[in-house]
Order: structure tokens, then C-alpha cells, then sequence
């Protein structure tokens, strides 16, 4: 009986690990695990902040655009203004009006990848995140 109650117990162990990594179903509902706290670094250390750099540079000659859509990019390509960051998660300052920007220009209407700017409307700093999100470095 030990032996059927140790294997019960890792089974339920293992449901709970699982379910909290990844969310879970609940009557047709999906429970999702809580979103991690992203990391602010004070400056930018990741390989993609040259063109993160070239990029924002770019969205500031066009005056950082309010409005979501296609915009044209040297070269005949596109990048994409995604309108307002919300900030739900609270990653960054409150308080604060931000807009966000694609990083890495494309043919006009190609899927978007997770590179962003983030750019605070309010005091000009503007973030990277590489990895649509989850962490936040700023130029």
C-alpha cells in the first residue's frame, strides 16, 4: 500500500509542477500559470542592441508614431508601430504612457518577430526586449 500511495503522491506532485509551468484546463476554462516578472537592466549587454539602437534611431526621425501599421523603412522595406504598451504586468515605471516598435524591418505585412522597443512618451527612455516582453534593457 506504501508502495501505491508514493507513486499517488509523486503522480499529484508532478500535476502540480506541471500546472503551474505551463496553466492548466479547468471545466473547459484555461487556467493560466502566472507570468513571470521580467528584468529591467539599466543598460543594454544582448548582441541585438546595435540594431535595437539603429532602429529607435530611425522611429525618432519619424517622430514615434501613435498610430498601429506599416510604416516604410530605408532600403523599400516596412517596420511596424505596434501603438500603445499597456504596461499591465507592471514591468516598467507606472504612471507612464508607452509606445512600442518592431526592432528589425521586413517586407510590409510579414509576420512579426518578438524584438521590441518600448519607448516611455513621458520621459523619452526608451527599452529593448528581445524576447517579446520578459526582459526590458534599456538604450
Amino acid at each position: 500500500m506504501s508502495e501505491t500511495k508514493s507513486v499517488a503522491t509523486n503522480l499529484v506532485r508532478l500535476f502540480v509542477a506541471v500546472t503551474a509551468a505551463f496553466g492548466f484546463v479547468v471545466s473547459g476554462v484555461v487556467v493560466a500559470a502566472p507570468e513571470a516578472e521580467a528584468t529591467v537592466y539599466s543598460s543594454c549587454t544582448h548582441y541585438g542592441c546595435a540594431e535595437a539602437r539603429s532602429s529607435n534611431s530611425i522611429w525618432a526621425s519619424k517622430g514615434y508614431p501613435g498610430t498601429r501599421g506599416w510604416y516604410s523603412w530605408p532600403d523599400g522595406q516596412c517596420n511596424f508601430a505596434g501603438g500603445t504598451f499597456y504596461n499591465r504586468e507592471g514591468q516598467l515605471p507606472s504612471g507612464y504612457s508607452y509606445r512600442e516598435f518592431d526592432v528589425t524591418p521586413r517586407a510590409c505585412g510579414a509576420a512579426r518577430q518578438a524584438w521590441r522597443l518600448v519607448r516611455n512618451m513621458n520621459t523619452g527612455v526608451v527599452y529593448f526586449s528581445p524576447d517579446h516582453y520578459s526582459n526590458f534593457y534599456r538604450l
